[in-house]
């Protein structure tokens, strides 16, 4: 009988085939921690007695959150971490590596690999073909030390993105655009599984925006098939070896079929405070909202593509009186490959910061805090009140290039100008 992509992927981890609906314990190829969750996760992993890594080779703590530290509790916290990371003999990703999921899509994530973090954002693993999913400090402090987990396999549902993006459109203007049509509950425990002639014309990065927001529609996972874009991927990260065919079925039974037409689509907002208010650029309330801040990188946008394509619009312009822009690099070799290529020359030359690899303001733990009151568009995957730490500002989601297009004008704007 076909099987979806997660019970394929959760099958191949488990004792015998699995079905959407069905408990099962499987095997974790690889569980991880962030140093938001982490001293927690460290906590239980002292108090299940029990080995504090199954394989350290295949775990890994991340200080990514706060890369360097802002708060002295934070840089206490950071102190368990390492000292975690010295005693276990896992890898330790310390402040300046990136962000934990867009490290991890360099340096191991694969085709076909079962994967669980301490992070809700982990789900962005589906990109390359891997079965990922957050859990909570518990539960990967058990994958950790046993070298399993159990899970309940997610119905699945199909999202089918046919016809050519046109020119200002991006994979987040497709994200956005399904949140918006399904709602933030719209997935709740499932697997959004992206198939269509759009899906396998994205890079790596531009899937990586799908399946990390897949979590703001309620799904446990995000997932897309492998191909030649996977394999130039880890031949670019010198892992042509990893590369696993994982392919979807035709024949297997989804919960709910969602048709998207890729040429119909327009840059697309989300307004504050859900991922789900979504709006098309050409709406009359996106016409003349004021922005204090805008804001590029973070888990969902933050690969050299995603910086590449806000740098197209701001080459030999500069940001807006009343505007700041804020660039936060997704790992250390997005940022070296920013510098090598001249993006760091034309960020600053347009009157951009630029912050250490890492999760930054996304979170609200780091530089580019906003005040009371202020407008920030961002790049980044949620909005909530209060998301980038100031519960009186409000947050714009959009592409890189809308974010890069609005701090030159001081407003929400199309970038489909600068196209």
């Amino acid at each position: 009988m076909p099987q979806t992509l997660a019970e394929k992927l959760i099958s191949m981890h488990a004792r015998s085939d699995v079905r959407a609906g069905e408990l099962t314990v499987v095997k974790v190829d690889f569980a991880y921690m962030q140093d938001w969750t982490g001293p927690l996760t460290v906590d239980k992993i002292y108090e299940l007695g029990g080995p504090l890594a199954k394989d350290p080779s295949h775990a890994a703590v991340f200080i990514d959150h706060a890369s360097p530290s802002s708060f002295k509790e934070v840089s206490t916290g950071h102190i368990k971490l390492r000292d975690y990371a010295g005693k276990s003999g896992c890898r330790l990703f310390d402040i300046g590596e990136g962000v934990s999921h867009l490290v991890l899509g360099e340096k191991v994530t694969s085709p076909g690999m079962l994967m669980v973090g301490a992070d809700s954002h982990t789900c962005q693993g589906g990109a390359l073909g891997a079965f990922s999913t957050g859990m909570g400090s518990t539960d990967v402090a058990v994958a950790i030390s046993s070298g399993e987990t159990w899970m309940m396999c997610p119905e699945a549902t199909r999202v089918e993105v046919t016809g050519k993006l046109p020119d200002g459109v991006y994979a987040k203007d497709v994200i956005l655009y399904l949140i918006g049509l399904i709602g933030a509950d719209g997935a709740t425990y499932q697997s959004l599984e992206f198939i269509g002639d759009t899906i396998d014309g994205l890079s790596i990065p531009g899937r990586v925006t799908l399946t990390s927001m897949a979590v703001e529609a309620g799904a446990k996972c995000g997932l897309c098939q492998s191909d030649a874009h996977t394999m130039d991927w880890l031949k670019e990260n010198n892992r042509e070896a990893d590369y696993r065919d994982i392919k979807h079925e035709p024949g297997a039974k989804y919960v709910r079929v969602v048709n998207i037409d890729a040429t119909k689509l327009v840059p697309m907002v989300s307004f504050p405070h859900t991922v789900d208010n979504t709006r098309p650029i050409t709406h009359p309330d996106c016409k003349d909202v004021p922005i204090q801040q805008a804001y590029l990188g973070s888990t969902t946008n933050g690969y050299y593509e995603d910086m590449e394509a806000a740098a197209r619009v701001l080459k030999g312009r500069h940001v807006a009186p009343g505007t700041r822009l804020v660039i936060t690099p997704g790992t250390k070799k997005v940022y070296r490959r920013m510098m090598e290529t001249g993006l760091f020359g034309i960020f600053l030359d347009a009157g951009g910061v630029i912050n250490s690899p890492g999760c930054g303001a996304c979170p609200g733990s780091h530089a580019g805090i906003l005040g009371d009151g202020e407008n920030c568009v961002a790049s980044i995957n949620r909005n909530f009140k209060g998301r980038m730490g100031n519960p009186n500002s409000f947050v714009y989601l959009a592409s890189p290039a809308l974010v890069a297009a609005s701090a030159v004008e001081g407003k929400l704007a199309d970038p489909r100008r600068y196209a």
